[in-house]
C-alpha cells in the first residue's frame, strides 16, 4: 500500500515541502507526482537558501544571467526561484488539471522584509505572480495583521494566494474570513470565482516546541507530583489541539448559507494545510503531525524525511475530526497552568517572520557570493 495516495482516498493532498533544481532536472519530482501521488509543492526562503547555498546546482545557471545583464542578489535569486517555480508548476500542470485546480500547486513566498508593509506586499505579489505566468502558482503571504488586507485584495484579483506562518485559531478566523471577502469583491465585480484556490497554512511543531519547553520550565519549579503529573499529560497535546480547533472552525466557515451561495457560482473553499509536520522532539513519534492530522479537505506539506518515515510506518486513520471537546480542553489545560497561547502564537508569529528574513538574508548573501556580485 502507497500510505501517501491512501491518505487521498481520506480527502487529504500531500504537498512536498521542499524544492532544488536537482530533483526537478533529474526526474525525482515527477517520480514523487507519478508514483507517489505528490500534488503539491512548498516553498520558503530557508529552502531556497539550503538549496542555492548549499549544493552546486545553480552555478551554471547563475553564470548565465549574470552573462545576459542580472545584477544585484536578489534579482539574481528571484531569475533562479522562478526558474525553478515554473518548472515545478509545469510538472504538476497535469494535477492541476486532473484535480480541475484543486491541487498541482507550487509556492513562492513573498519577501519577508514586507512582512508589515500591505502595499509592499501587493506589488511583490502581484510581480511575482505576472513573472512566473503559471495558474497553478501560489503566492505566500504572512499572516500579519498587515498581511490580512493583503490577502482579501490579492484574492479579489483573482491571485492564488498561499496564506503561511498561521500559528493561532482566531487568525486563522480572521484569514478564512478575508478570503470570502475577496471572493466577494471579486464576484461583486463579475469576476469568475471559480478558479482561484487559496491555502491556510497552520504551523503545528512549532506550537509544541515552545508550549512543552514552558511546561517542562514549570513542572521542574513544582514540589508537588501531582502538579507535575498533570502538566506532563499535557505535553505534545498543544500543536495537534490548535489544529484540530482550527479545522472545526474551517467546517463551520465554509458551511455556512453565505459561503454556500458562493460556492453556488463555484467558488472552491480555503483548505486548511499543515504546515511544519517534520518532529522536533525525538520522545515523539516521528510522523506524528501526519498521523495526527488526516482529515477531509486538507493539505499536509511533508518535508523530505517526515515524507520517508511516513511511507515507511504510517498509520492512517480519520484523526483529524476526533474529539473537538478534548482538544479545547488541553488548551484550557495548558492556560490553566499559566501559559498564555495567545501570547505563544504571537511569539511564533514574530520569530517566524524573524527567521525567514534571515534565511532571506543568508540567501542573498550566498547569491552574492556564488555569482561574485
Amino acid at each position: 500500500m502507497n500510505r501517501l495516495k491512501a491518505l487521498g482516498t481520506r480527502g487529504q493532498s500531500v504537498w512536498l515541502d521542499f524544492i532544488r533544481r536537482q530533483m526537478i532536472e533529474n526526474g525525482e519530482l515527477r517520480r514523487m507526482v507519478d508514483e507517489d501521488g505528490v500534488a503539491g509543492v512548498t516553498s520558503n526562503p530557508a529552502i531556497f537558501e539550503k538549496a542555492i547555498a548549499g549544493s552546486a546546482d545553480y552555478t551554471a545557471a547563475l553564470a548565465r544571467h549574470v552573462a545576459a545583464g542580472v545584477s544585484g542578489p536578489k534579482a539574481l535569486y528571484e531569475a533562479l526561484a522562478i526558474a525553478d517555480i515554473q518548472d515545478a508548476a509545469d510538472i504538476l500542470h497535469q494535477v492541476y488539471l486532473h484535480t480541475n485546480g484543486r491541487d498541482g500547486f507550487v509556492s513562492l513566498e513573498v519577501s519577508p522584509t514586507l512582512a508589515d508593509d500591505t502595499e509592499g506586499t501587493l506589488d511583490e505579489a502581484r510581480r511575482l505572480w505576472k513573472a512566473v505566468g503559471r495558474d497553478n502558482l501560489m503566492v505566500k503571504v504572512p499572516a500579519t495583521t498587515e498581511g490580512i488586507p493583503a490577502i482579501r485584495q490579492l484574492i479579489s484579483e483573482g491571485i492564488n494566494i498561499n496564506v503561511t506562518l498561521l500559528f493561532a485559531v482566531d487568525m486563522y478566523e480572521k484569514v478564512a474570513e478575508a478570503y470570502i471577502a475577496g471572493l466577494d469583491a471579486r464576484a461583486a465585480a463579475g469576476n469568475d470565482v471559480s478558479r482561484v484556490a487559496s491555502v491556510a497554512s497552520f504551523f503545528v511543531s512549532r506550537i509544541d516546541s515552545v508550549i512543552d519547553a514552558r511546561l517542562a520550565e514549570k513542572a521542574a519549579a513544582s514540589t508537588s507530583e501531582n502538579e507535575q503529573g498533570r502538566l506532563s499529560q499535557l505535553t505534545g497535546k498543544a500543536a495537534i489541539a490548535s489544529a484540530r480547533l482550527a479545522y472545526h472552525r474551517y467546517l463551520h466557515a465554509f458551511r455556512t448559507p453565505h459561503w454556500l451561495a458562493l460556492a453556488g457560482r463555484g467558488a472552491r473553499p480555503q483548505r486548511l494545510l499543515w504546515a511544519s509536520t517534520s518532529t522536533k522532539n525525538p520522545a515523539y513519534r516521528d510522523v506524528i503531525y501526519v498521523e495526527e492530522l488526516i482529515g477531509a479537505d486538507t493539505v499536509n506539506t511533508i518535508p523530505p524525511a517526515t515524507l520517508v518515515a511516513f511511507c515507511d510506518h504510517g498509520e492512517i486513520r480519520d484523526s483529524l475530526g476526533e474529539s473537538p471537546e478534548d482538544a479545547a480542553a488541553a488548551l484550557r489545560g495548558i492556560e490553566a497552568a499559566g501559559i498564555s497561547v495567545r501570547e505563544v502564537t504571537a511569539h511564533l508569529l514574530a520569530d517566524g517572520v524573524k527567521q525567514f528574513d534571515v534565511a532571506f538574508s543568508r540567501l542573498l548573501d550566498a547569491v552574492a557570493a556564488k555569482s561574485g556580485a
